[in-house]
């Protein structure tokens, strides 16, 4: 039987079969709701894909179109638009960021955001998130960097 759904069971009885139930357990959200490594395999599914204003396949994409797709294939819908998103989930304090938060970021002395990433990492003290850049197109960097570092503005938690 497949998934383990029912279980089958011979009697003692020559010729006879009984079917033994297995208790079916009910959903809670935390069954039904992805989880923040799930987000963060789908979302290392991109790296390498290359940079395309207004992308959001495997053939080219931006940053909030990688958060955007990222949360869409596990039943999240987020805006498209970096902007957008940084108005969802919760504000957190630096000292607070965790794997699966979401970075923001006014780059090239933007007045608004224009940059999103998405925390895949925290080790020994440096925050590692992905995000697709125009130059390199997804891929994985540290906030330590100094040209992230001066762009940062906030970090929020949507999951």
């Amino acid at each position: 039987m497949s998934c383990g759904a029912s279980k089958k069971k011979t009697s003692s009885k020559p010729g006879t079969t009984t079917v033994k139930e297995k208790p079916v357990k009910k959903p809670n959200l935390s069954d039904t709701s992805p989880s923040v490594e799930n987000i963060i395999e789908t979302s290392r599914q991109y790296l390498g894909t290359p940079y395309k204003f207004g992308g959001t396949t495997a053939k080219g994409m931006d940053c909030s179109g990688l958060i955007h797709t990222t949360f869409k294939e596990e039943g999240i819908a987020l805006p498209r638009i970096s902007r957008d998103i940084a108005k969802k989930g919760n504000k957190i304090k630096f000292q607070q960021i965790q794997k699966g938060d979401l970075l923001f970021f006014k780059t090239e002395k933007s007045s608004s955001i224009n940059h999103v990433g998405l925390v895949v990492e925290l080790l020994a003290g440096k925050i590692y998130f992905i995000h697709s850049s125009t130059s390199r197109g997804v891929i994985i960097s540290s906030l330590d960097e100094n040209y992230w570092f001066q762009s940062f503005v906030e970090a929020r938690r949507v999951l």
